[in-house]
C-alpha cells in the first residue's frame, strides 16, 4: 500500500509552489530575469515544440542539475533568476518546482496547465529539432 499517491503529492506541491496562469506566464517570456525550464522528454519537445528560449531539463535530471555539488550541475541553476517550470499539463512541473524550492532555489513557480495551456492562450512555440 502506498503511503502517498500522486494526488497527495500534487496537492502538497500546489499548496507550496506558485502556479502561474499561462496568460501571465506569456508576459514573463520577455523578462531577462526569467528562465523557463522545459521538463518534458525529448520526444515530447520534438513533437510539440517548446517555449522560445526555454532551458531543457528532463525531469529525471532535475535534482542532479540543480545541486552545485553534483558532477552534473548546470550553471543556469546557480544564476539569480526566476525559474518557471513547465511540462505538458502542469503535474510534473508542480512536483519539480516543489523539489527545486526544497533544494534551495528561491524564485520558483510553474505554468498552471503546462505547455498545453501555454499553447491555448496563444503563447509562442519554437520547433525543436531531433538531435
Amino acid at each position: 500500500m502506498l503511503k502517498k499517491g500522486y494526488k497527495e503529492l500534487l496537492a502538497e506541491a500546489n499548496a507550496q509552489v506558485t502556479a502561474v496562469p499561462a496568460g501571465e506566464a506569456r508576459s514573463l517570456a520577455d523578462a531577462g530575469d526569467v528562465v523557463f525550464v522545459d521538463l518534458r522528454d525529448p520526444r515530447e519537445r520534438e513533437r510539440e515544440g517548446t517555449i522560445p528560449g526555454a532551458f531543457s531539463c528532463p525531469r529525471g535530471m532535475l535534482e542532479f542539475w540543480i545541486d552545485p555539488d553534483s558532477p552534473y550541475a548546470k550553471p543556469v541553476f546557480q544564476e539569480d533568476k526566476r525559474f518557471v517550470f513547465f511540462c505538458a499539463s502542469g503535474w510534473r512541473s508542480a512536483l519539480a518546482a516543489k523539489t527545486a524550492e526544497d533544494m534551495g532555489l528561491e524564485k520558483v513557480s510553474h505554468v498552471e496547465g503546462g505547455f498545453s495551456a501555454w499553447k491555448a492562450v496563444g503563447g509562442d512555440v519554437e520547433a525543436v529539432e531531433r538531435k
